[in-house]
């Protein structure tokens, strides 16, 4: 990880998460469960000033108040990843998407399962809405919180969006 680096965790009724900053204050990483996160950089200090503004921002999208995200992203990855991560960031809140469709929509069509694993690598989860990527029949799919946690935060986004989301495990 970069210097200056600065971690911190987010306590929210869905999970314990953990994100880290760079110098600048950019979101580098969120992970969707604080566990072990100290040792993810030995490096990073952990001072919970600097996550503030991703703090409050989770906090209001926990809370129903917020629906997009507003933080300045520097995640490292290759240009195809880059592409998988900012076409997720296009799926409207309460809404999913599968993996085909991502693949059409990038220009991609027979690579769901490149994006699929560009999809897996995000190292900016929640923020970067991994989570509403499911499978072409409606089912959940892998998620690195869980698919407990996947689901949760689904059905908390269509009741936010008030609407009523199929969900399939």
């Amino acid at each position: 990880m970069k210097n200056g680096t600065k971690w911190g965790v987010i306590e929210t009724r869905f999970a314990n998460f953990a994100a880290w900053v760079d110098g600048e204050g950019k979101l580098i990483r969120f992970y969707l469960d604080a566990k072990g996160a100290a040792k993810v950089d030995p490096s990073a200090v952990r001072d919970e000033k600097a996550i503030a503004k991703v703090k409050k921002q989770v906090e209001e999208y926990c809370a129903g108040k917020r629906q997009q995200f507003d933080l300045e992203l520097e995640a490292d990855g290759t240009p195809f990843q880059h592409e998988v991560w900012d076409a997720l960031l296009d799926i409207p809140f309460g809404t999913t998407a599968s993996y085909g469709s991502l693949a059409k929509r990038i220009g991609y069509p027979g690579a769901a399962r490149a994006v699929g694993l560009a999809n897996g690598a995000n190292p900016i989860g929640l923020i970067v809405p991994c989570h509403r990527v499911i499978g072409a029949d409606g089912s959940l799919t892998g998620y690195g919180g869980g698919l407990p946690l996947k689901r949760a935060l689904l059905k908390h986004e269509a009741e936010v969006a008030g609407h009523k989301i199929d969900l399939f495990d």
